[in-house]
């Protein structure tokens, strides 16, 4: 949007640098109209691909989606509150200590889950899979409520602090009731940002107007034949002369491959889920949306949240025995 105090476009010369000269420019007169002045002319120099330290707790990696604090913390909140409430709470965008989703079985869930239809690895038709495959479980929900790009990254059901519970968002995002929230640390918001929308605007592969990072590879969609299967049904027959590896422990739950032998699912390590059908591939088998690591001797941040590094194809062989 053009304004009086937006900055004159510069000439953008044929060739290269181009482009970057104008999402340098893009970036600078987005601040200006948000106020931001002198110091959105320093970022507009270069992009940094992450804020996060990645280490410690989730609040430092991009799970938190607060305001950035000092020394670590979530996304500039000077851009970030036109398009999310910032509800100046880390966990709150999943969970909550009360009022929680009674339509899921995750733990204390505070996201919208809206009724969704996905497209699943069966519909292709491959002969390896001889497994069946039903819609994706809790573990796997629980991700695409974001991920999925159909409801907005602050659709939750309980705000912080006292009347703001409805429990009318488990099931369908009210904007209303998310435009009653005012960002205690910045403008309100003017849109509530979906991944792979409104937040592809900026985070796209080309960098977006202001050479953001590329987020495309996270917006998985309802689409989920290009991805490993989720609600795909463990074999049950795994273990020697077969193709899978049997998991060592097996709860009513849960099963998991004990690394470590401490007959407790650490972190990192891969798991299954029962939710009633048998042990089932969900999107947390592989992945920990807490992974952070302890940023002591040899820890390690695994990008994408993975549970045990890729090297190697670990993580598929961990399941797979080729």
């Amino acid at each position: 949007m053009a304004t009086d105090n937006a900055p004159a476009a510069p000439a953008c010369p044929a060739g290269q640098g181009a482009a970057r000269k104008l999402r340098q420019w893009l970036l600078v007169a987005c601040a200006a109209v948000a106020g931001l002045g002198a110091a959105a002319e320093a970022w507009a120099q270069a992009d940094v691909p992450s804020l996060f330290t990645n280490r410690g707790t989730v609040g430092n990696t991009r799970h938190n989606l607060t305001q950035r604090q000092s020394g670590g913390g979530g996304p500039e909140g000077t851009f970030m509150d036109r398009t999310r409430n910032d509800y100046n709470e880390v966990c709150v965008y999943c969970h909550t200590p009360h009022g929680s989703n009674r339509t899921t079985a995750a733990p204390l869930w505070n996201r919208t889950m809206a009724p969704t239809a996905y497209q699943t690895y069966d519909l292709l038709g491959s002969p390896s899979i001889t497994q069946p495959i039903s819609p994706p479980g809790a573990a796997s929900l629980t991700c695409l409520s974001c991920h999925d790009g159909q409801t907005a990254v602050d659709s939750i059901i309980n705000m912080p602090g006292a009347g703001r519970y409805n429990p009318a968002q488990e099931t369908a995002q009210n904007n209303a009731f998310l435009d009653s929230w005012t960002n205690p640390r910045g403008p309100a918001t003017t849109s509530h940002g979906r991944i792979g929308q409104e937040c592809s605007i900026c985070h796209a592969p080309s960098g977006g107007a202001i050479g953001a990072t590329d987020f495309s590879a996270f917006v998985i969609g309802t689409d989920l034949r290009n991805d490993h299967p989720v609600g795909i049904r463990f074999p049950a027959d795994a273990g020697a002369g077969s193709d899978f590896k049997d998991p060592p422990r097996k709860e009513a739950r849960l099963a998991y491959f004990d690394t470590n032998g401490n007959a407790r699912a650490d972190a990192g390590e891969i798991r299954l889920y029962n939710s009633g059908e048998g042990y089932e591939v969900e999107c947390a088998s592989c992945h920990d949306p807490h992974g952070v690591p302890s940023a002591g001797p040899g820890s390690v941040f695994l990008p994408t949240f993975l549970r045990v590094s890729n090297a190697g194809s670990a993580v598929c062989q961990s399941c797979h025995t080729k």
